[in-house]
């Protein structure tokens, strides 16, 4: 399992107490707010506001505060906050590529926290372009466990899907972002249920990790998404199926 789909399936799962799950709220309200602000309120015109809003309520925040989310981030509560679209890159252990995209009203903060957590993890923060060049932007789609591969590909079938790879908790369909909405729209179109549709950075070139190694990525990843700026963190890291049962024990 590739390090890209690793962090794809298990960030559904960082809701497990009251401390994650209001970061994770607030993470996904600030999305809604942002996608609002910028294509507009009516998210059957901004598909961007649509798949906001549709994974925050697949991670059970509630109905009234995505409203308000919408509304702050239209205006109509007078103005929201002004957020910065924010990459930093930098190495963890092992030389792996780590990309973090945060959205911030406070640039100087959200660059000291992740520089320190950086630090403490056994990673450094590079130069701008260092370790973007390899990353692309893609659809990146995760489906329940209940959802059958042949199911997807006959849904899919008039799309270019770039790639599906099956785990014991779901599978990840990968696609050109410019094609996710349409491929999300036709599998809703075959009653095809689906965790969440994003537009990720995904990593053409993949860095092999041992047990030692991925377990300090991923120790330093979960630090990077405590950080009230981050919202995402995208790794080139690849895991064996004996490193992740390793990781597991």
């Amino acid at each position: 399992m590739s390090g890209h789909s690793k962090w794809a399936t298990t960030k559904h799962k960082k809701a497990a107490n009251d401390a994650k799950r209001a970061k994770l709220w607030a993470k996904l309200i600030r999305n809604i707010e942002v996608a609002a602000r910028t294509g507009g309120p009516d998210p059957e015109g901004n598909p961007t506001l649509y798949d906001a809003i549709y994974k925050a309520k697949k991670s059970s925040v509630p109905g009234d505060n995505i409203d308000r989310a919408v509304k702050r981030g239209s205006g109509d509560l007078g103005d929201g906050v002004d957020y910065q679209n924010i990459l930093y890159e930098g190495y963890g252990p092992g030389g792996v590529a780590i990309l973090i995209e945060c959205l911030t009203d406070n640039k100087n903060r959200a660059a000291a926290e992740v520089r320190l957590a950086f630090t403490k993890g056994g990673g450094n923060l590079a130069d701008p372009g260092s370790v973007s060049y390899q990353f692309s932007r893609k659809g990146v789609i995760v489906l329940p466990g209940d959802v059958t591969e042949d199911a997807v590909l006959e849904a899919t079938i008039e799309h270019n899907i770039e790639d599906i790879e099956s785990g014991p908790d779901g599978a990840v369909l990968t696609c050109e972002a410019s094609s996710m909405v349409a491929v999300r729209q036709v599998l809703q179109d075959a009653g095809i249920d689906y965790e969440s549709a994003d537009v990720e950075f995904v990593s053409s070139i993949k860095v092999d990790a041992d047990a030692e190694t991925a377990g300090k990525i991923v120790r330093l990843v979960e630090a990077l998404e405590d950080l009230d700026d981050v919202q995402e963190v995208y790794t080139n890291m690849d895991v064996s199926n004996e490193v992740l049962s390793q990781l597991a024990d």
